[in-house]
């Protein structure tokens, strides 16, 4: 089927999207706005399991918006900014097409008001 206005891969977005909905690959992202971490440093304020948490950099990494460093013993995490950017591009579009039509029900609605109630 073909993707009609998408500047953005419709998959990315998926991924993105799904990434996002997890209360604990959010608070991951958060805490790499400091900076990079180790799967150890991000574990530490979680009561899951290390493995746990490297899978949900893995998912994170999957969509794009965690990149791993390439030193074998720590794997340093930092976030990546395009996939971000790109959803709230798209969110965007949809809140301005929203914002358009709001206006338009503003107008409206005077006119839909009986005229002889104060």
């Amino acid at each position: 089927m073909e993707q009609i206005g998408y500047e953005v891969d419709p998959g990315t977005l998926d991924a993105v999207f799904s990434a996002l909905a997890d209360p604990t690959r959010r608070a991951i992202l958060q805490r790499l706005t400091k900076g990079g971490a180790t799967v150890g440093e991000i574990a530490k304020p979680f009561e899951i399991s290390q493995p746990a948490i490297s899978r949900h950099l893995r998912v994170l990494e999957n969509a794009g918006l965690v990149e791993r460093g390439a030193d074998r013993q720590t794997r340093p995490a930092r976030l990546t900014a395009q996939p971000m950017k790109d959803a709230v591009a798209w969110l965007e579009d949809f809140r301005a097409h929203w914002e358009g039509r709001l206006d338009q029900l503003d107008q409206l609605l005077p006119e839909l008001q009986p005229k002889d109630i104060p």
